[in-house]
């Protein structure tokens, strides 16, 4: 006899793959069967409403409806709640009682993605938005030291950024990044190429640095400061010889080809450090998630795409692995007082616990308030004009933590979303937390 169906899912949520190379991913009638039915279910429970703002997208046009259900929305509105989605998990790691493996099999973030693929098919994609999400030609074009400060003086002008909102619907009052005239790669090149590491658990005790687009051409201090901080717990470290984005910007823009072309530069040169026996690391945690989910469920047949999510940490994960193995120095020079510590979406969802938290309490004279909501950035969401005050709405809660906890410090893992923190609350500057724990050692 088969079980009786069950309300709400008890088990931890598992992933299917992407089925994204079946020709009957991008039928669109195909896709509406499927949105129907889950916004169906989703009307029907509406825990997510908090989240972010597909949900009360979606819950606004079926209360509008003529029928109040679903079937009274038009086709044509799903776009409405897709366009909202930015893929952060957070509905279906947190919310959703009906991931699989429910019956209902319901994957929201994975269905957005797929109604993306299917716009980015047709030509339905902004331009402006193909732009943002190319983000390593943007950094190749103005990480420059005569370029950048250039790029750096407009996108600080007002004129110029209410200009760049009137034509381009790149919010004016949205926090931009500034490019670096030196990158993070040129600032690591003398990094040694072979090292021999102290294994410890399922670390080898040497590390390969992903550097990503954004901690290559926008914000390099963290970088270094991760080398320094590794190099002081006795961790060589080393930098990918080449990489290209890590195709996260074009999957949330359902680009998957693009994806596709990314993972084959990046793979073979990480799959190649792994069997040199190199860890990987990164500092953006939506670059960590690509290789340790989201590439393994588009290429789960990929012996290298496995190899290289087995070997992929998060960098505060790393050190409190090697933490549990009696490695990690405790020779710290100086407290951190109170931070408020926000938790990246991307971070959450790998499943590995607050270990940032975990690390920068090891600190003595340090209290920690861990911010467990979304800042609502997205790396591109929070910069669009007609986003913008969606994405200011979300964050609010955040910011009302950090000014209640009136912190020496504060920041996120995501080093965007602490800036659009930052950019919201109208005073201080955000710091990674990686630079925090090399305060803390002094070195």
């Amino acid at each position: 006899m088969a079980p009786p169906p069950r309300e709400g899912n008890l088990q931890a949520p598992t992933r299917h793959p992407l089925d994204w190379l079946n020709p009957q991913f991008y039928d669109e009638t195909a896709l509406h069967t499927e949105m129907e039915r889950v916004f169906d279910i989703c009307h029907g429970c509406r825990r997510c409403v908090s989240l972010c703002q597909s949900f009360p997208a979606l819950f606004d046009l079926v209360d509008n409806s003529e029928s109040l259900e679903v079937d009274g929305v038009a086709k044509a509105d799903y776009a409405k709640v897709v366009e909202q989605c930015y893929l952060c998990d957070l509905c279906y790691m947190t919310k959703c009682p009906y991931t699989p493996p429910h019956e209902w099999n319901l994957d929201f973030p994975h269905l957005m993605l797929r109604a993306k693929a299917v716009a980015f098919q047709k030509g339905e994609t902004k331009l402006r938005d193909k732009a943002l999400t190319s983000t390593d030609r943007m950094g190749a074009l103005c990480a420059k030291p005569v370029i950048a400060p250039v790029v750096n003086a407009i996108n600080s002008s007002k004129p110029m950024r209410q200009a760049m909102e009137n034509v381009a619907g790149i919010a004016a009052d949205a926090w931009l990044p500034e490019y670096a005239s030196k990158t993070l790669r040129s600032r690591l090149r003398d990094l040694p190429r072979e090292a021999q590491g102290e294994a410890a658990g399922r670390t080898k005790g040497k590390v390969a640095l992903f550097a990503t687009c954004y901690m290559n051409c926008n914000e390099p201090g963290p970088g270094e400061d991760l080398v320094a901080v590794f190099q002081h717990n006795n961790i060589p470290v080393t930098l990918a010889r080449q990489e290209k984005c890590c195709g996260m910007p074009k999957l949330e823009l359902g680009d998957l080809e693009a994806v596709r072309h990314a993972k084959e530069f990046n793979i073979p040169v990480l799959a190649k450090l792994v069997d040199e026996g190199w860890d990987l690391t990164a500092l953006v945690p939506s670059c960590v998630l690509m290789f340790k989910q989201e590439l393994p469920l588009m290429f789960p047949g990929d012996a290298d795409v496995l190899k290289v999510k087995n070997a992929f940490f998060d960098p505060f994960e790393y050190l409190m692995l090697r933490h549990r193995e009696g490695k990690l120095q405790l020779d710290f020079k100086q407290g951190l007082g109170k931070v408020s510590l926000h938790a990246a979406c991307h971070q959450r969802v790998q499943n590995i616990g607050p270990k940032t938290k975990e690390a920068l309490s090891l600190v003595p004279d340090t209290q920690i308030d861990l911010i467990e909501r979304c800042s609502g950035h997205d790396g591109t969401y929070a910069v669009k004009a007609e986003f913008h005050e969606f994405a200011m709405k979300i964050v609010r809660p955040v910011v009302a933590r950090v000014n209640q906890n009136d912190p020496d410090h504060f920041g996120s893992d995501c080093a965007m979303a602490g800036h659009h923190i930052g950019c919201a609350r109208g005073k201080g500057e955000p710091e990674h937390p990686i630079t925090l724990l090399r305060k803390a050692y002094g070195v």
